[in-house]
């Protein structure tokens, strides 16, 4: 293997684990697009001709039934009253109706439209379980309507908002606790009179999620989007699923979107021992900013008996691992892909070595743009030693090509020429496989830095050069329509990219010996090419570093051969290692006694269609 096919074939891989990822992270996306299109068009059909009369009629049964003519608790019962409890990182507006969280600002994060980012802001974002609110009168809690709920500080500054609802058949309480900065909230629901309420002790959950846009790319954003559970003590999602049952016992289920999630958990961990999820992605022709439709349903037994009390939690926050990984949630920072599935390898990197690297160099560095460039020196100069072996082959290889050259005329067959440079390299004392290192061990650091960019949240919003978010792609220019593959745009560091990636290509192969097969010859220089569609959607602080990294390896490159290596000294080892007895090893030997058979097999071809 020489120094063309040890860079061809890290290119190839590299190229294809990379569509493999991209192919796993979309795919079903366009189907899903469809459904959720068709399924929005037959709801809205049929939702125009019955809202109006449903809603109004369903409204006045259920409170005359539950309230008979009492015009007191009739007036209290069908009226929304709004309170807001908020500490300093967080605004949540709860209703009574339902006695529930409405909308959720984060007071730290901004939208696209530079507005505060609002989770559960939509109609349809609910809680809701049945109870039994009179005899023979079922009813959904989200349709009741709680007393007004009353907000009390706590001696620990923990503010806890508590709301009531009186029943013929018992009382239902919810009480919400908001601790000073922090994103979770406890919520412990209170029945009097369970035995009556619940049928049999069920405790049936419907939660419905509808997150909406924060990020500047929408459909790039509905890609990112997926829902994490955590169930029977192990972390596990679904991305192109459309829908999930649980057989064994779940503890919490999270609707993720790019940077934020909204997460429902229960305190103890069997609590919930069945249930589903179902959901889908909104089209890219919607325009309204909807991301995705998601219901939950969850089953818990309560112990039969008059009082009862199933303690939850509630999650309203950003994607960031050092505040998901202190939650009392399990497993909770597992939400941020840093490596999942056959790309799980890489989470130990980000984890135990890119990430800890990033955050020291951002806890003195204010540029997030300078803290990747010091992120990308600092991975080079540690695989430094593993990279050197490459370097060196590679001037062996610029001192042997004359060499190289003179044997290919003299065996202008193929496959002589392939068995007769193998053995004039191990002659040489050439290492034929450390070309091959270089190019591998960029597979596992790019796909590493690839989940680590892409769900990094401190890089959202971060200017950097001409990007304007560092979270996404940059624009140089805006094109009035779709090109496939490339999009709408093409981001200026993706052309630095492809660029440097070009030159590297070049600079390798100037010092590489002909071997007279185009496709060999000429891929090096169509990957920068591919890379040009690959790359054109990412993030522009992948994109920055695949740039960085690419400078330094040609700076690298020309350092070593030109300053640090003995060209005159390195000839004379060469000299040295050819005169040396050689002992093959027996891979060595095997390879050349298949390739001295597929030669007589040819010759013996050959011969017989000359006879011919």
């Amino acid at each position: 293997m020489n120094m063309d096919r040890n860079t061809i074939i890290g290119f190839v891989l590299l190229a294809g684990l990379l569509f493999v990822y991209l192919f796993i992270s979309t795919r079903n996306s366009h189907e899903l697009q469809s459904q959720r299109q068709h399924y929005e068009d037959s709801v809205a059909r049929v939702q125009r001709g019955l809202d109006s009369v449903a809603a109004i009629a369903k409204k006045d049964t259920t409170i005359k039934a539950i309230f008979g003519n009492d015009s007191i608790a009739q007036r209290n019962q069908g009226v929304e009253n709004l309170v807001t409890v908020e500490n300093e990182v967080i605004k949540i507006t709860f209703t009574n109706k339902g006695g529930q969280p409405g909308k959720v600002q984060l007071k730290n994060y901004k939208s696209f439209d530079s507005s505060l980012v609002v989770l559960n802001g939509t109609s349809f974002d609910k809680i809701s379980y049945p109870v039994n609110a009179g005899p023979n009168l079922p009813a959904q809690v989200s349709d009741l309507y709680f007393n007004v709920g009353q907000v009390v500080k706590n001696a620990d500054n923990s503010q806890t908002i508590t709301f009531q609802l009186p029943l013929p058949t018992g009382t239902l309480v919810h009480k919400f606790t908001l601790r000073p900065n922090d994103y979770l909230v406890d919520w412990n629901v209170q029945i009097g009179g369970a035995d009556k309420l619940l049928s049999q002790g069920a405790f049936n959950l419907t939660w419905q999620s509808r997150p909406m846009r924060h990020e500047s790319d929408v459909k790039y954003e509905r890609l990112q989007t997926n829902i994490c559970f955590y169930s029977d003590n192990d972390f596990d999602y679904i991305m192109s699923k459309t829908e999930k049952k649980f057989e064994k016992p779940v503890q919490w289920v999270g609707v993720s979107q790019q940077f934020f999630n909204t997460t429902l958990s229960a305190k103890n961990a069997n609590a919930f021992t069945a249930g589903e999820i179902r959901w889908s992605r909104h089209g890219d022709s919607d325009t309204t900013g909807k991301i995705a439709d998601v219901t939950t349903t969850l089953q818990a037994k309560l112990p039969l008996g008059a009082d009862a009390l199933f303690p939850m939690q509630l999650y309203f926050g950003p994607n960031d691992y050092r505040i998901l990984r202190n939650q009392p949630v399990p497993e909770m920072d597992k939400v941020i892909n840093l490596g999942r599935d056959m790309y799980a390898f890489v989470r130990p990197i980000n984890k135990y070595i890119v990430m800890p690297v990033f955050n020291f160099f951002n806890s003195f560095i204010g540029s997030m743009g300078m803290v990747i460039l010091l992120l990308t020196l600092f991975i080079r100069l540690a695989t430094s030693p593993l990279m050197y072996p490459g370097y060196l082959t590679s001037a062996k290889m610029k001192i042997l090509k004359p060499d190289i050259a003179k044997l290919k005329e003299k065996y202008p067959d193929q496959q002589q020429f392939a068995m007769e440079q193998m053995k004039f390299l191990r002659e040489a004392g050439v290492n034929q496989f450390a070309g091959c290192l270089p190019s591998l061990l960029q597979i596992p650091i790019f796909f590493a830095l690839y989940s680590f960019f892409n769900s990094n949240i401190s890089l959202r919003g971060e200017e950097f050069l001409w990007a304007k978010n560092l979270a996404s792609y940059d624009i140089l220019f805006q094109f009035p329509f779709e090109i496939w593959g490339l999009g709408n745009h093409i981001s200026l560091f993706t052309l630095t990219a492809c660029i440097t990636s070009f030159l590297i290509s070049f600079y390798n192969m100037s010092s590489t010996p002909d071997q007279g097969n185009p496709a060999l010859k000429y891929m090096p220089y169509i990957f920068p090419f591919i890379l040009l569609f690959v790359f054109n959607k990412l993030p522009a602080a992948l994109t920055w570093y695949y740039t960085v990294s690419n400078i330094i390896t040609l700076i690298l490159q020309f350092v070593i051969q030109n300053y640090i290596i003995n060209h005159d000294k390195l000839v004379g080892k060469i000299e040295a290692a050819r005169k040396k007895p050689k002992t093959k090893s027996k891979w060595a030997e095997r390879l050349e006694q298949m390739q001295e058979q597929q030669k007589k097999m040819q010759e013996a071809k050959t011969k017989q269609q000359g006879k011919k």
